[in-house]
């Protein structure tokens, strides 16, 4: 089990996490089960992270953390503030995102001004972010990071860089799948514009339902009723595999399967006032891209998610 050995420093945002150093020698970024968003978030990082990598999206690897009662005891930092007291974060085991690298030496980057987008590597990523997004219903505006690739590291120090290498040097992981499946509140409201990233730049190589189609494709072929249940079973302790199989026979019936997921999921809905616009083309006409919603059927059950052994068995009540 990685055991957390040492906080850093507190961390933005509304969870209230933490940096912490772990026995395996990296960093990551812990949120506790007592944090002030809700305990399902832990469940909804870890599950939601699990289907992203899936997906073949950039994601930072996550694991769970023990955090010993005697290093909270002995570091008063390790608290949630509210705004009439501080509560000792909770012990035992909590979620970790790594951190992308030695803090101390690592420069990560929340957004990059506009000029510099065409430099993010794996920039087309962000339209199958969307697609990830309305699938599990994440009702916060996608969040990531940006950090220069090993490339650009390499040309920095004076390393001439490959053959066909270009200008490029920038990377984006995507973190914080706290608000997939909304939040602590594991129901899936209609919310076509959510889950957007704020800076329409990124969806420029977004030209149609066509710039979609290989993350759907992947979506329907790799997420299947077989990969709900290893992933269940991956991040579950103990208990039966009632859940599980309900959980997964839920999803298989709501979508038909993974050959009915896009019927299921992409529904047309009202315009997005221009989120995704091309310009104008000689022999084409300017259009726009329809919002889409894609619904969250796979683990519904009867409107609520009912996996009740996950490493976190407390924070299913």
């Amino acid at each position: 089990m990685l055991r957390a050995i040492e906080q850093i420093r507190r961390m933005r945002g509304g969870a209230q996490s933490h940096l912490m150093c772990c026995t395996d020698g990296y960093y990551y970024v812990v949120k506790f089960q007592n944090n002030p968003q809700h305990r399902r978030i832990l469940v909804n990082e870890l599950l939601g992270t699990r289907l992203a990598e899936r997906l073949g999206l950039t994601t930072a690897p996550v694991n769970v953390v023990e955090v010993p009662e005697e290093l909270i005891r002995l570091t008063p930092e390790l608290c949630i503030e509210t705004p009439r007291s501080r509560i000792p974060c909770a012990a035992g085991l909590q979620f970790g995102s790594r951190y992308p690298g030695d803090p101390r030496c690592t420069t990560l980057h929340d957004f990059l001004p506009d000029e510099k987008l065409p430099e993010v590597d794996n920039l087309h990523e962000f339209a199958g972010m969307l697609v990830f997004d309305k699938w599990t219903c994440n009702t916060n505006g996608r969040q990531t990071l940006f950090f220069e690739s090993q490339r650009r590291a390499s040309e920095m120090a004076g390393i001439p860089a490959g053959a066909g290498t270009g200008t490029l040097g920038y990377k984006t992981m995507m973190i914080d799948q706290g608000f997939c499946f909304n939040a602590g509140e594991w129901n899936f409201p209609d919310a076509p514009l959510r889950g957007l990233y704020a800076r329409n730049r990124v969806y420029e190589g977004v030209l149609g339902m066509e710039s979609f189609a290989p993350w759907l494709e992947r979506l329907e072929k790799q997420i299947s009723e077989r990969v709900l249940a290893e992933l269940v079973e991956e991040i579950s302790r103990g208990g039966t595999r009632t859940s599980t199989t309900r959980c997964c026979g839920c999803w298989n019936r709501s979508t038909g399967g993974g050959a009915g997921c896009r019927n299921c999921c992409f529904r047309r809905r009202s315009p997005t006032g221009g989120r995704f616009r091309t310009g104008r083309t000689a022999g084409s006409r300017e259009f726009q891209v329809i919002s889409s919603k894609f619904q969250v059927e796979n683990a519904k059950c009867g409107g609520e998610w009912t996996v009740s052994n996950f490493q976190f068995p407390e924070l299913v009540s």
